[in-house]
C-alpha cells in the first residue's frame, strides 16, 4: 500500500509528536492513500504555519503484515462505531493508544459542518450518519505506535511543481 503525508517539511523519518488539539483517531503519524487529499492538507498546514513549503511523503507499508502484527482498528465506513470513535478522540479521550495502527475514513473540511452539528447536539446519531452517507469521504491511515511505524519506509517525495 502507497500512503502520503502532507506537511510544511518533507518527513523521511516519521516520529510520534504529541499534538496541541484533538484530532479523529487520537495521537499519532497521520497518512492517507489519497494523494490529492494529502497535497490539501500540506497546503492548508504550510499557510496554518506560516513557514516551510507544501510537501508531500510518500510511504510504502506492508499493510497485510503490518495490519496482522500490529494491534489494528479499521473501519470499513462512516458508521455508529466510527463516528463515536471519533467524537470521543476529539473530545479529547485518546481512544487510540490501545492501537497500533488505526485504518477508516477522515472527517475532512467536507464533513466538518456536520460533525460539528453532532457533537453539538443539533443532529442526532442517525441524522450525522445518514448526512455523511451522501459525503465523499478519504480514508486515513494512522500510526499510533513505535511498533506501527517500524513498518513504514519513505520512498520520496511527491513533485507539487509539475
Amino acid at each position: 500500500m502507497i500512503v502520503y503525508h502532507g506537511s510544511n517539511v518533507v518527513v523521511s523519518k516519521p516520529v510520534l509528536v504529541k499534538q496541541n488539539r484533538f484530532l479523529d483517531f487520537g495521537y499519532g503519524f497521520y497518512t492517507t492513500t489519497n494523494k490529492q487529499q494529502a497535497v490539501g492538507f500540506a497546503q492548508k498546514v504550510s499557510k496554518r504555519r506560516s513557514e516551510g513549503s507544501p510537501s508531500v511523503s510518500i510511504y510504502e507499508i506492508d499493510e497485510r503484515k503490518a495490519f496482522s502484527d500490529c494491534r489494528t482498528l479499521i473501519f470499513e465506513s462512516a458508521n455508529e462505531a466510527w463516528l463515536d470513535f471519533v467524537a470521543d478522540n476529539r473530545s479529547g479521550k485518546q481512544l487510540s493508544e490501545t492501537y497500533d495502527l488505526v485504518f477508516g475514513p477522515v472527517a475532512n473540511d467536507d464533513v466538518y459542518t456536520t460533525f460539528t452539528l453532532y457533537t453539538s447536539g443539533v443532529l442526532t446519531k442517525e441524522q450525522t450518519l445518514d448526512a455523511l452517507k451522501i459525503k465523499k469521504l478519504y480514508n486515513q491511515l494512522v500510526f499510533t505506535s513505535e511498533k506501527a511505524l517500524s513498518y513504514i519506509k519513505f520512498v520520496g517525495t511527491v513533485d507539487l511543481n509539475g
